[in-house]
């Protein structure tokens, strides 16, 4: 396996999983069909998906818990540190999109200056 290939997945990787999460905003968090829905059966399990990832949004979750693995991972060596940013990675770009832009951005910044870090030797 070349050894650039995971960075280059990593790559295409990123802008699908922000996309997703641009997607899961504008469709089902912003979408006033859903909220009509939501308002007159809210059993559905796409209510009920809205009204936790809601909760999610208002809490933060996702941009702490970005923030803290980017913390993390910027200070662990080796693959691991890799791992936990890209991990960082997967957790701030949904967040970008969902409203935790203030926490998100920090950790993305994190988690991307951890994977472009040169190996010591």
């Amino acid at each position: 396996m070349r050894p650039r290939l995971p960075l280059i997945l990593l790559f295409m990787a990123v802008p699908l999983w922000l996309a997703a999460g641009y997607g899961l905003r504008y469709g089902l968090m912003e979408d006033p069909q859903w909220v009509g829905t939501c308002v007159a059966e809210a059993t559905r399990w796409e209510c009920q998906l809205r009204a936790n990832l809601g909760l999610l949004i208002h809490f933060r979750v996702l941009g702490w818990a970005a923030i803290a693995t980017a913390a993390v991972a910027f200070f662990v060596r080796g693959r691991l540190g890799r791992a936990l940013a890209v991990l960082a990675l997967v957790f701030g770009l949904p967040a970008l999109a969902l409203y935790n832009a203030s926490l998100a951005v920090f950790a993305v910044v994190i988690a991307g200056l951890r994977l472009v870090r040169a190996k010591r030797l």
